[in-house]
């Protein structure tokens, strides 16, 4: 099948929404939410937002980035939105904004940022196509249009990793 006669589906079609409270449980020693907390939070939706546009199995290929914009509070409500911004032959790239909220004033804020990749693969772990995106609103439109140099830059980075990985030792230091 030509990349031109794939299937297309909506940014919207893969949208996630997770809505959950802060509790002192959630939170560090500085009251705010657990930064490892959140990113749970991050792949979990990003993972529906996969599996929504693909419907098949799919794994985690990178978190590219986890940009923490301001700290979430104990007792706020911190809001996840998710869908597929860009995708590649079997690749998808997930979009997340966490939206956090002061339920006492209702103030909300823009709290993190993030981009993964998964990629979908069938019954045997081989990858398999993905539909195209489209994006239509102007948020999901100004996050699309720099998926290519994104792309690039997780191709860059990926090469890096596993040159460094090359020279890394597994014997335990101190055994």
């Amino acid at each position: 099948m030509k990349l031109t006669e794939r299937m297309q589906k909506f940014c919207k079609d893969s949208l996630v929404i997770k809505t959950s409270r802060v509790f002192p449980s959630d939170t560090n020693n500085h009251n705010t939410l657990f930064g490892g907390r959140l990113m749970t939070y991050i792949d979990d939706t990003a993972s529906i937002s996969a599996s929504r546009h693909c419907r098949t199995g799919i794994v985690t290929a990178s978190t590219d980035s986890v940009d923490f914009l301001q700290p979430i509070k104990n007792d706020h409500s911190v809001c996840l939105e998710s869908y597929v911004a860009s995708t590649g032959r079997s690749s998808m790239e997930i979009f997340v904004k966490v939206i956090a909220e002061n339920l006492k004033n209702g103030d909300r804020y823009l709290a993190a940022t993030s981009f993964l990749t998964f990629v979908a693969i069938d019954d045997n772990g081989k990858t398999v196509e993905v539909p195209t995106v489209v994006a239509q609103s102007d948020e999901e439109k100004m996050i699309s249009r720099d998926a290519q140099e994104r792309s690039l830059a997780r191709k860059k980075r990926l090469t890096q990793s596993r040159e460094l990985a090359a020279s890394l030792s597994t014997e335990i230091p101190w055994g």
